[in-house]
């Protein structure tokens, strides 16, 4: 064996001996760099004669070739394990069962006014809807509310900013105005009725949606639901109201033996007016009186606003809140968990 096939078998068995790329680097750099062994081999060529020029170039030319051969294998070679090393390292089980998409459902409060519209759309009411950004008019003036009441304070309530010398806009803080606004549109249905002396369907609905106050703690939040009703008609009474309430929460809590009083209070946009009690008579509440609602004889006021005669229409509304029923429905003592957005704790609903 001459001197270059000994070149050649040592670069193979130095590659060989290459546990890592930049081992074999090194290596290379021993037999193919500008200071290695076939580098210096080349150098030599230039002390011979042109025939031994020939001869001696071609043989370590072929020397060359069949080192640098042997580098390539090795890098694939070592190319290869070290994407096999990797792929076991990130290799998937497939024998374990795949990651569902899970299934979704409706909020807890959602759910309640769902329940709500139910209950009182068996009883013949409408639903009505309306905007969130509300004018002062329907909000407040259309319901008998005074300029000086503390609803109106800028602190008390989220005005939206408007132009200059303008009426500000607000997000409503109840959803009385789309009574007000329903009842308007009902009557403007049936103007040319009115206006000659006839009677008009009455007017029967319950206005459900968001609401929003400067209002944060344990069982309030600035933004929160409301569901108010309203039933006017020519000879609608306080009686009508307590039957229809009455019936709607012991539909509401699945309890026949519920108990409800109404205590006299004061609202701007009823007269008289009264707060609504319910008491269990089983359960972990039974024997406390809970307030659920308030309610009242609409005022002649805001009857003549929907453009109605107060002396020949009458009637009721009621406003309860879709949260505090949701709650006491769930046995949920924090009103602040429903928006919290826990997946571990509105998956218990669905």
């Amino acid at each position: 064996m001459n001197e270059l096939d000994a070149l050649v078998t040592e670069a193979q068995q130095s590659f060989a001996q290459a546990a890592t790329p930049a081992d074999l680097e090194n290596a290379k750099a021993q037999f193919l760099g500008k200071s290695g062994r076939i580098t210096e081999w080349m150098k030599g060529l230039a002390a011979l004669s042109v025939e031994e020029k020939k001869s001696r170039g071609a043989a370590i030319n072929a020397a060359k070739q069949v080192i640098e051969a042997a580098l390539t294998a090795r890098r694939q070679t070592l190319a290869e394990a070290e994407l096999q090393q990797q792929l076991q390292a990130e290799a998937l089980d497939v024998t374990l069962p795949g990651r569902r998409r899970g299934q979704g459902g409706l909020h807890p409060v959602s759910l309640t006014l769902e329940r709500i519209e139910l209950i009182f759309g068996s009883m013949g009411f409408e639903v009505a809807d309306g905007p969130e950004i509300e004018s002062d008019w329907f909000n407040f003036t259309a319901l008998n509310t005074p300029q000086d009441h503390p609803a109106r304070s800028m602190h008390d309530t989220f005005y939206v900013e408007s132009p200059a010398g303008a009426t500000p806009n607000l997000l409503r803080t109840h959803t009385s105005p789309m009574q007000i606004r329903h009842a308007v549109q009902q009557v403007k249905k049936y103007r040319t009725a009115l206006d000659a002396g006839q009677p008009i369907p009455e007017i029967r609905v319950i206005a459900p949606g968001r609401t929003y106050r400067v209002d944060s703690d344990a069982t309030h939040s600035p933004m929160f639901h409301q569901c108010e009703g309203l039933w006017i008609g020519e000879s609608v009474s306080f009686k009508d109201l307590k039957f229809i309430f009455t019936a709607f929460c012991r539909t509401f809590f699945e309890s026949d033996d519920l108990v409800l009083r109404f205590r006299p209070s004061f609202f701007p946009f009823t007269e008289p007016s009264a707060e609504i009690d319910i008491q269990f008579q089983r359960g972990p509440l039974a024997g406390r009186w809970l307030e659920v609602a308030g309610s009242g004889q609409v005022h002649p006021n805001v009857v003549r606003n929907m453009g109605l005669d107060p002396e020949k229409y009458i009637g009721f509304a009621f406003g309860m809140g879709p949260d505090r029923l949701t709650m006491l429905r769930y046995g949920v003592n924090d009103l602040r968990l429903f928006f919290d957005g826990d997946i571990r704790f509105l998956s218990q609903f669905q």
